[in-house]
């Protein structure tokens, strides 16, 4: 199915609008199918697939072609991103003691391979949102970096909900975020430092999708159904 999906973004690439269109309406099946209660556990194991699928959108549609320095990037911060929460997660020292559910699908050393595929889409999303201000390099770190922590604010709450991750104690510690904050602050500065060209219509799209899709998920699921 992801790969039929994926041959149409191909066949759309010069349709801009068109796959705008798409990626609107697939976010807001997934939002109806989330709220449902007969289709929860149907779109809770889509996840993994939904993440996949803006992970090779978003390089289908990079305007400039993408070369071996940017493969090479992308790929440590992938394998850093995942080793990281691999300490993370067994270790309780970076981000605090917490666990990861079976939404993310496969894990490896107690950790979904998907959080290294999350790591480069965050960093890919916040950096192409931030790149569109034509700001100065370090503003521009910082603002990416930010824009992920207020990201990570509102997932951090329904990801329990979704059994991706939870927290000891139910309660996300301060301790979290700063650590996202300045390991975002370290690859958005790599990318800056090899000068990679981060150009790409439908990335800001995606990200203000994903965000308003949880944010929307937060409210129903932590005021209106406890309502």
């Amino acid at each position: 199915m992801t790969a039929k999906i994926i041959d149409k973004l191909l066949s759309f690439r010069t349709r801009e609008s068109k796959v705008k269109s798409f990626f609107i309406s697939f976010y807001v099946i997934g939002l109806a199918g989330m709220v449902l209660p007969f289709s929860f556990p149907i779109f809770l194991k889509l996840i993994p697939l939904a993440l996949l699928l803006s992970f090779f959108a978003i390089f289908i549609f990079q305007e400039q072609k993408i070369d071996l320095k940017s493969i090479l990037v992308f790929a440590v911060i992938f394998l850093a991103g995942f080793f990281v929460e691999v300490i993370g997660v067994n270790t309780g020292a970076i981000f605090g003691e917490y666990w990861y559910g079976k939404g993310l699908g496969i894990k490896l050393f107690n950790t979904p391979l998907m959080m290294g595929i999350n790591w480069v889409l965050m960093i890919y999303f916040s950096s192409s949102l931030v790149t569109q201000l034509n700001l100065k390099p370090i503003l521009s770190v910082f603002l990416a970096s930010a824009s992920m922590i207020i990201y990570d604010l509102v997932i951090e709450q329904v990801a329990p909900v979704f059994d991706m991750w939870s927290w000891t104690g139910n309660s996300v510690p301060i301790q979290n975020y700063i650590a996202w904050f300045l390991i975002a602050v370290v690859f958005h500065s790599l990318v800056k430092l090899f000068n990679i060209n981060i150009r790409n219509f439908l990335a800001p799209l995606i990200y203000i999708c994903q965000f308003l899709f949880f944010l929307i998920l937060l409210l129903f699921f932590k005021f209106i159904k406890e309502c």
